[in-house]
Parts: C-alpha cells; structure tokens; sequence
C-alpha cells in the first residue's frame, strides 16, 4: 500500500476507536451486581429516592454470572424508549444472588425467585408490589421490547399517591 493510501485509512480507524471507546464505555456504565453491597442499604437509599421523586422501585435479582442479566442490561440500554421510561419512573436496585453472596436474609422477605433475572416491584414505600418472572419477557434469544414495556406500563405508575 501505498503512503497516500495509509493517510486514507487514518479517518476509518479513528471511526473504529471512536466505536470500540463507545462500546467499552457504555459496558462499563452498566451497574453491577455487586456481591459485597448491602441489599438492605441500597432498598434504603432507594426508598429514600423513590419518595423523593414520586416513583416505583424495582429490585433487579441476579448476578454477574448469569447471561440473561447481562443481555437484559444490553437489551434495554439499546432501547432508549425502555431506558427513558425505567429511569422516569423507577429507582433500580441491583440484587445480587451469586456463590460468593446470596443474599438469602434479604431475599427470604420475597416470593422464591425461579429464576434469574427476576425483577420485583415495590412502591415507594418498599411494599412488595408485584414478582415478575423475566422469562415471560423473553422473545428467542432475548428480550422483547413490547412485552418490557407492557410490563413498565403496567407497574410504573405516573403519579404516585401518598398511599402508593
């Protein structure tokens, strides 16, 4: 190849850094299941938020080991209008159930989870609301967007009463 040929690729590899940086960032923005939180503080806090802000909690069970959790995270971090309304109308808090922590004290206060992910919603007063087995949500290999929003719609309230 020639030199002047070399100084065409310079813009094309920019573009794949620029992609590759992207990508890397937005992996490392995801939130983790963290074996070594507090589930009861992190329900804390979110009540706390959800108070604050007049929203619904969602209690995301899982771990870093299970696959469906990660394509569950990428799915909805690829669909802005399930990533809008999750944000707008829930506080998210992460779950872990992993061998190095099970968090079995802080799950026993729940219906048995039959499998992984599994999300729970909880008013703004952390009162269990609802037990939602993501395996419904599926579609093949992954999610399916309406189904999630269905879900959303159904236990994301839009304004929410003292009473929740």
């Amino acid at each position: 190849m020639s030199f002047s040929g070399y100084f065409k690729m310079i813009p094309i590899l920019i573009l794949l850094m620029a992609g590759i940086g992207v990508a890397q960032t937005e992996a490392s923005t995801r939130v983790k299941f963290d074996p070594a939180r507090s589930p009861k503080e992190d329900l804390k806090a979110a009540i706390t938020q959800a108070t604050a802000s007049s929203k619904r909690i969602i209690l995301d069970v899982g771990g870093e080991w299970c696959i469906w959790c990660h394509r569950l995270d990428a799915f909805i971090g690829a669909h802005k209008e399930l990533k809008e309304y999750i944000e707008k109308h829930f506080v998210v808090v992460k779950i872990n159930y992993s061998k190095e922590n099970k968090n079995e004290e802080f799950l026993s206060a729940y219906p048995k989870v039959p499998g992984y992910p599994h999300m729970f919603v909880l008013d703004s007063n952390g009162k269990l609301l609802h037990s939602q087995d993501t395996g419904l949500l599926e579609k093949e290999k992954s999610y399916d967007a309406g189904k999630i929003m269905t879900f959303l719609k159904e236990w994301g309230k839009k304004k929410i009463t003292n009473k929740d």
